[in-house]
Order: structure tokens, then C-alpha cells, then sequence
């Protein structure tokens, strides 16, 4: 098997290479990890001088959007390379742990599951304390998303998610930014896929370290969950 991760990136600079190296470091690099695609969403903060670092590394694909286009933009631009039987998804700040991939690809590799959400609610990893609201806000758009989809997730709106690669190859994603993740998900159960999760650690950060999801990306959310629940566009 072979394993693709996909890193969207928008303006990191200061996490860029070090996720990369934790990706080269885990587990399961060579083992099963054996590309990653990053896919620079036009970031403008010295990202992409970052970039030049890695893009003639082996096993490294680096691919550049000549305009902001959104997370699900740039995901979209990354499984289209993605040469891999297993493709996953990697935030490109710090927040997520690439040691956690053995446990995340098991279900697949075992033949279990299609696909796997990592579960930031699962699990006894640790966990930073950070904001209340988005914590309340996330478990309602989960449950919002479930009553359509019928199904028991935890966590929608994980980053850590991975599929088949004939899963990805079934979807056809509209969404240009963080709509993409109640996409996925509306679009996956209606594919009627096997889908497990797994409790995964998170070491999120704040506004000031920069994270960039806000309540205007909730609204958004709100809308991509109706939009694919009641009309089920393709």
C-alpha cells in the first residue's frame, strides 16, 4: 500500500518545513507514507520561499494556486496528484501529530474501513484547552450534519481524514474553503462507504499563533450541511 498525504497550506511560514519533517519522521514514513503533496493556497507571508526548500525532495510534490482559492481548493488540486492507494489529509500547522498515522491507517490496512476520521473527542491523547464556543459549535454542526447523514461521527470537522483512494475518486468536491469538510462528509455517506473513527490528540492553537477558522467559517458550515442534506446536489 501506498500512502499520499495531502497538506493545504495558506500562509504558515513558521510550521511549513517542521510538518513536513514530522511527516518524514513518523511511523509509518516509508513504511506506507511514501509522497506528499503540499499545495500552497497563494500564501503571501514567505511560505512560498519556504517551499523552495522541499520542492526538489523526493517524494515531495509541491504545487502553487496563483490565487487565494480556499482549503477545499487546494485539496481538490492535491488528489488530483495523488498517486497513492490511501490518501490523507494533514493540516499544514502543528496541531495535528504524525506519529498518530499507524493507528489512523489500521482500519483501512485491515480491511475495515474506506475511510477514517480522526476524532479530536475520542480517545485519551492530549488535548489543549482553548475556546468554549468552538467546542459547542463544532458538536452542533456535527450533530446537525448526522441527523442528515444518519450517521454517528464525533468530529466533522477534524483535519485528520483518510480515505481509499477510489473514495476520493468518487467525489466530486465543490466547496472552495471550509465548507469542503460537511462536504466530504455529506458525500461520503451517501457513497455508503465504511467509515470508522479514531481518538487522535490535538495541540490547537489560538488567534494569535495563528489559526485562521472563525465564526463566519460556522455559518458557512451551517449553510454546506443544509445545501447537501436537503437539495444533495452531486
Amino acid at each position: 500500500m501506498k500512502v499520499s498525504v495531502v497538506v493545504p497550506v495558506y500562509n504558515e511560514v513558521d510550521t511549513i518545513l517542521k510538518i513536513v519533517d514530522a511527516i518524514q519522521s513518523s511511523p509509518a514514513w516509508d513504511k506506507m507514507v511514501r509522497e506528499i503533496i503540499v499545495v500552497d493556497d497563494c500564501s503571501t507571508d514567505g511560505t512560498r520561499d519556504k517551499l523552495l526548500n522541499i520542492e526538489n525532495l523526493d517524494s515531495v510534490k509541491v504545487l502553487y494556486h496563483e490565487k487565494n482559492c480556499g482549503k477545499g481548493a487546494a485539496l481538490r488540486t492535491g488528489f488530483d496528484h495523488c498517486t497513492g492507494n490511501i490518501v490523507l489529509i494533514q493540516d499544514a500547522d502543528l496541531e495535528y501529530d504524525p506519529n498518530e498515522y499507524p493507528s489512523l491507517l489500521d482500519p483501512i490496512l485491515n480491511d475495515k474501513a474506506d475511510v477514517v476520521y480522526g476524532s479530536r473527542f475520542l480517545g485519551s491523547g492530549p488535548h489543549r484547552v482553548l475556546f468554549f464556543w468552538h467546542y459547542v459549535g463544532n458538536k452542533w454542526l456535527t450533530t446537525l450534519s448526522n441527523m442528515f447523514t444518519n450517521l454517528n461521527l464525533t468530529d466533522i470537522e477534524t483535519c485528520y481524514k483518510v480515505f481509499r483512494k477510489e473514495v476520493i475518486d468518487s467525489l466530486t468536491i465543490k466547496e472552495n474553503r471550509f465548507g469542503v469538510e460537511p462536504e466530504i462528509t455529506s458525500k461520503v455517506a451517501r457513497g455508503k462507504w465504511r467509515i470508522y473513527e479514531v481518538g487522535i490528540s490535538y495541540y490547537g492553537r489560538d488567534y494569535s499563533e495563528g489559526k485562521k477558522i472563525g465564526w463566519k467559517d460556522a455559518v458557512r458550515a451551517f449553510y454546506v450541511i443544509l445545501k447537501y442534506g436537503i437539495l444533495r446536489p452531486k
